[in-house]
């Protein structure tokens, strides 16, 4: 399938250079075709950045929702903690949700809006998703008991801010000093443990 050798192809190109700095050129090079070829499969150079992009989404997205669906109602600690370790380790290791961290964080001016709406949507979805856990864990008693959006804000604020020291590739050190100060504040916050009654 050329179209996807194109957008892997490209992948690699907007990850490394960025919109600008990546030519469809070059892309079309990498896969041993002209120029004019890539048009056979992608309207232009804005068709094939959204498309990788939306691809990049759609694997953030499933990924997100797999581990979700593997959580139970009663160890929230170890699943919103491993949900942290998660989303360090997808985007350290896998070169589309680089990509996808990146562009969410520094789009093209011109496709600013699009990737916006991109970025909306996901977060809705894994929103409403987290929200639905927590609810879960307020009324199975795992947790304090707060309406679901508050916990599921505060936690989503620690997800921002880990991704903050990803997109901006800190060190490991500050990334994990980050993460344990973060999240061990966040779970005193909701933990039965921590609240006086």
């Amino acid at each position: 399938m050329k179209s996807n050798e194109i957008k892997e192809a490209a992948l690699k190109y907007f990850t490394r250079h960025g919109y600008a700095g990546a030519s469809l050129s070059q892309i079309a090079e990498e896969v041993g075709m002209k120029k004019q070829s890539i048009y056979a499969h992608f309207k232009g150079k804005d068709d094939l950045f959204l498309q990788v992009l939306r691809d990049a989404k759609e694997v953030d997205l499933s990924t997100k929702l797999q581990y979700f669906s593997r959580m139970d109602r009663h160890n929230p600690e170890k699943d919103l903690y491993g949900f942290l370790q998660l989303v360090i380790e997808l985007f350290q290791k896998n070169e589309q949700l680089k990509f996808w961290l990146r562009m969410s964080f520094f789009p093209p001016a011109h496709l600013a809006k699009a990737i916006e709406m991109e970025v909306i949507d996901i977060e809705e979805k894994v929103e409403a998703e987290l929200e639905s856990k927590f609810q879960d864990w307020i009324d199975a008693q795992v947790i304090a008991c707060y309406a679901a959006k508050t916990p599921t804000y505060a936690f989503l604020g620690v997800v921002d801010s880990i991704m903050l020291e990803l997109v901006y590739d800190t060190d490991e050190k500050r990334l994990n000093d980050k993460l344990e100060a973060s999240w061990t504040v966040f779970w005193r916050g909701i933990s039965k443990r921590g609240v006086i009654t």
